[in-house]
């Protein structure tokens, strides 16, 4: 009787909370949901068509290489990056000199709005005047042709998208190395390990759990990946570089083709949940045997 009567002496102050969830995530959903099943687009009222707008996006062509687009990318970009963020966070951890001015200049990338962000690449890399581009001239090398050949475009996003959410792996890996105990390596050099065998037999197995969450976050975050993208080559040349949120936003503000766009929208958080499901339980599964 105590606790029912202090949750509801608690029901007030919970109610904006649950108002806001409630008109920001939970309405929207159930409306897109909705529409998902309907043909809708500006001047015509909803018609229900049932599963044909999956089947729709599930069978056009258009759909299929936007997502192998993102498959490439989560599965190049995430990797790489949670290498060079590993690598990172055990160099800091070793007595790095000036450790406080490169945190620093690690976490800056996370403090600049995306708009900026590629902004700044596309001047970088611009094809005419851009410094990277003249260096790389300058040394023999190459440049990245991104403004009209597909794969170097791809190349420049996988790069834009590490360089933009490398911060906020390395911080998940830094803050989990730190957390391990010192005792444990000193117990395992008294044993004659080496610095490599250190690595694969205490710091792999005691940092999985924060390595899976690094990792589940960033698959769900460049699986939704949109902005980098549009910004950079809008889906171009000719919807070669499209990911699956470029794809979803041309079906419903380029086409006004609302219940393809609901139905992509639902298809992206169905991968979502499937990929956050296998992790959690890998994780739960690596926790269990800790």
């Amino acid at each position: 009787m105590m606790r029912s009567s202090t949750l509801w002496r608690a029901m007030p102050l919970l109610a904006p909370v649950q108002l806001l969830l409630l008109g920001v995530i939970v309405i929207p959903s159930i409306y897109v949901i909705w529409l998902s099943f309907q043909s809708s687009t500006f001047g015509q009222s909803a018609t229900f068509v049932g599963w044909d707008n999956y089947v729709r996006v599930l069978t056009d062509p258009g759909f299929h290489s936007a997502l192998w687009n993102t498959v490439i990318i989560v599965v190049v970009a995430v990797h790489l990056e949670l290498v060079a963020a590993l690598g990172m966070a055990l160099l800091f951890n070793s007595g790095l000199w000036f450790r406080r001015l490169l945190l620093v200049a690690v976490l800056a990338p996370y403090a600049v709005s995306e708009v900026v962000g590629v902004a700044m690449w596309r001047f970088l890399f611009d094809p005419d005047v851009g410094p990277l581009t003249t260096f790389l001239h300058a040394v023999g090398i190459p440049p990245l042709e991104w403004s009209y050949e597909p794969s170097h475009a791809m190349i420049m996003i996988a790069i834009l998208t590490i360089w933009m959410h490398l911060p906020f792996t390395f911080i998940i890996l830094y803050a989990a190395r730190l957390a391990l105990p010192s005792d444990l390596y000193e117990a395992a050099r008294i044993d004659g390990a080496t610095r490599l065998q250190c690595f694969w037999r205490v710091t792999v197995p005691l940092m999985a759990p924060a390595i899976l969450v690094a990792l589940l976050f960033r698959y769900i975050f460049a699986f939704r990946l949109f902005s980098e993208v549009w910004l950079l080559t809008g889906g171009g040349p000719a919807r070669t570089t499209e990911v699956v949120a470029v794809y979803l936003y041309q079906e419903a503000f380029s086409f006004n083709a609302f219940g393809p766009a609901s139905a992509t929208a639902w298809i992206m958080v169905i991968v979502s949940l499937l990929l956050a499901s296998g992790y959690i339980f890998l994780l739960r599964r690596q926790v269990r045997h800790a």
